[in-house]
């Protein structure tokens, strides 16, 4: 596997990210450490362009990264993330909300893999929020995002907690 130098930009970035369920667990992308080795997940998405807005930035991160056409379907929550990755501080202000796959999208699949743009190779899964943000395990990045995801310190996030199985 080729060393990732991963560094956050220097400036304040607008992102939107797709929270996708399946059986009640939350797709997300492996973040990894220098050496390659797992140190959290993050749901899919992207930099909002200028002139872009969240949900066209959104939907186009989708197309880009799995080749899929999804369909926001709820409001977004906001975060601001402030993060340190290998000693070097990052700053992101994110829309994060809900998205549905095309019907039978990765049926059956437990893992996608697919590249982004600078060629860097990734690999999502879907992980029970149990599963997360345990001393042992990988976090749940943005920090913060498991704790609202199931209304722990903020009671209006719960909606985003996916569907009930």
């Amino acid at each position: 596997m080729p060393m990732t130098t991963w560094r956050p930009h220097p400036h304040i970035r607008v992102v939107a990210i797709g929270l996708h369920w399946r059986d009640g667990r939350l797709l997300a992308a492996e973040v990894r450490d220098d050496a390659g080795r797992i140190k959290g997940v993050r749901p899919l998405g992207g930099e909002i362009e200028f002139g872009e807005s969240w949900r066209a930035a959104l939907l186009r991160e989708f197309k880009e990264e799995l080749g899929i056409d999804v369909t926001i379907t709820g409001e977004p929550l906001m975060m601001e993330n402030i993060f340190a990755h290998e000693g070097a501080t990052g700053h992101e202000v994110m829309f994060v909300t809900e998205v549905a796959f095309p019907h039978g999208a990765f049926g059956g699949q437990d893992r996608i893999d697919f590249r982004e743009d600078n060629g860097e190779e990734i690999t999502a899964r879907w992980f029970d929020l149990a599963d997360l943000d345990l001393p042992d395990g990988p976090s749940l990045y943005p920090i913060g995002l498991k704790a609202l995801l199931i209304g722990t310190d903020n009671t209006t996030a719960t909606k985003l907690s996916g569907p009930s199985s």
